[in-house]
């Protein structure tokens, strides 16, 4: 995710004439709903699963006692009258013997949810949950289908410090569903954790004077009484709150990464002009591949809206724009697509393992393209904050619920830089690749990555990373400016 807004280091490095961006979005709070009485599994005995996933920032996001495998979405909707008629497929293992379990699903009046083909009793429970207790207990291990069939006027995005998460009108009229870390449950049933990836399929039908957008590779269907379906699947792991659906007027083009991997950017209308800025998804992507590895995802390009939202998000393959977005915004969009999205964070107190390294991406493609020399901006930035409390205080790691944002544009990019002056080139650009590749198409953590930059370096690293992902002052001077590995 990129903000609109530049941040405190931003204002000191755009004197040399690069901007570096600062967001700072606020995850909101779920409702004061306590959580139903839930009994520990027991081997044999069928229980019901958790109403949350285990992130201690957001204990009620997603749910226990299965692992999502995929999600099949199939929708229409017309733009006009904004009616959503939903029909979704939940392919789930369940990992405990299960006697009901939840979806996570935001308005929207439910008209009938089968399990395994039998119909199943539902009902709806605080803002979001849909509790589901099928004709048949789940054993665990056992691999089952959950349908649900929905409707009604999709709920309107909830307020962000960045602006609206989830489904949003477009100036157009179309529609689009966007935020981190709530939007999927905005559009269809969903266990809405970044803990439980999946596989995705959406199936979408709009009048034919419209086109959908949406991640993966695209499989246009048929046209039939003025209406339109097509297809849009993704076949690699994805953490929900990167899926994204748009629907819009759009001028589409289409191309191909030198492997062939299909690149689709799409233009809202209005936001053709910006083609020349941000239509560089090949360049980036082969920069970004010298430096990360090869690139993780099977589908890539932008979605380009023309609405002045706080934010441009990383939705995996093909990052979804804010009309302020420029060609930087590109660049750490798309660097997420390694560092966030194929590599997904276990809870939200790790975001900086995608916050931190995507901003970070932005300096190295300046260094890379332009020349500059990255130790001087970094000096002039150190200089600029030295006495300024407020911009060390923010905590990296572990920094409590609605604060994950806080410092990981700016004093992040710091962070990440004395870290390769710790580690050095070698050994830097190994954790840079090692990590994308050790981790692919999963979940790690803070303290994981900290295990395998130590063992790379060979070291004990435990004091730079408390001075700098975990305290709240300035650095002291030998983790600013580390000595020159041995």
């Amino acid at each position: 995710m990129r903000s609109r807004d530049s941040s405190r280091l931003a204002t000191v490095v755009c004197a040399i004439g690069v901007l570096v961006a600062g967001c700072t979005p606020t995850l909101p709070d779920e409702p004061a709903d306590p959580a139903r009485p839930v009994p520990a599994p027991t081997p044999g005995v069928p229980t019901p699963g958790a109403a949350g996933a285990g992130d201690p920032y957001y204990p009620f996001d997603g749910n226990g006692g299965y692992d999502a495998l995929g999600y099949e979405v199939s929708f229409s909707y017309d733009p006009a009258s904004r009616r959503f008629e939903g029909d979704t497929t939940v392919t789930l293992r369940a990992t405990q013997d299960l006697s009901r379990f939840n979806l996570d699903l935001r308005g929207f009046d439910v008209r009938s949810v089968e399990v395994a083909g039998r119909q199943a009793e539902f009902a709806r429970e605080g803002e979001f949950e849909l509790v589901v207790t099928p004709a048949q207990q789940i054993t665990a291990g056992a691999t089952v289908s959950a349908r649900v069939r929905y409707d009604g006027t999709p709920l309107a995005a909830a307020p962000g410090s960045l602006g609206d998460n989830g489904w949003q009108q477009s100036a157009s009229g179309g529609a689009f569903v966007l935020g981190e870390p709530h939007s999927a449950a905005f559009w269809f049933p969903v266990n809405e954790t970044p803990r439980d990836k999946a596989k995705f399929t959406v199936n979408a039908r709009v009048p034919s004077d419209w086109q959908v957008m949406s991640i993966g590779r695209e499989q246009p269907g048929p046209t039939a009484d003025g209406w339109t379906t097509t297809t849009w699947i993704e076949d690699r792991p994805v953490a929900s709150y990167l899926t994204t659906v748009a629907i819009d007027r759009f001028t589409i083009e289409r191309g191909a990464l030198s492997d062939g991997t299909p690149v689709i950017d799409a233009y809202a209308p209005g936001a053709e002009q910006r083609r020349e800025s941000v239509g560089r998804v090949p360049e980036v992507i082969e920069f970004l591949s010298g430096r990360f590895g090869p690139y993780p995802q099977g589908s890539a390009g932008g979605i380009h809206l023309q609405a002045d939202i706080g934010f441009s998000l990383e939705t995996q393959g093909r990052p979804t724009y804010a009309q302020w977005a420029d060609l930087e915004t590109v660049v750490h969009e798309l660097a997420h697509q390694w560092y966030g999205n194929s590599v997904s964070v276990q809870s939200w107190a790790d975001i900086c393992l995608n916050e931190c390294l995507a901003s970070y991406a932005q300096w190295l493609w300046s260094e890379g393209t332009t020349g500059e020399n990255l130790d001087d901006r970094y000096r002039l930035a150190v200089d600029r904050f030295r006495a300024d409390n407020g911009f060390w205080a923010p905590k990296l790691y572990d920094m409590g619920p609605g604060k994950e944002f806080d410092g990981v544009y700016d004093k992040g990019i710091l962070a990440v830089h004395a870290l390769r002056r710790q580690l050095g080139e070698q050994r830097f650009d190994r954790v840079l690749r090692g990590w994308a590749d050790h981790n692919l198409g999963g979940n790690a953590s803070w303290p994981e990555f900290e295990t395998f930059v130590g063992e790379i370096a060979g070291e004990d690293l435990r004091g730079f990373f408390d001075a700098w992902f975990r305290g709240t002052v300035i650095p002291a001077e030998e983790y600013l400016y580390p000595a020159p590995p041995r």
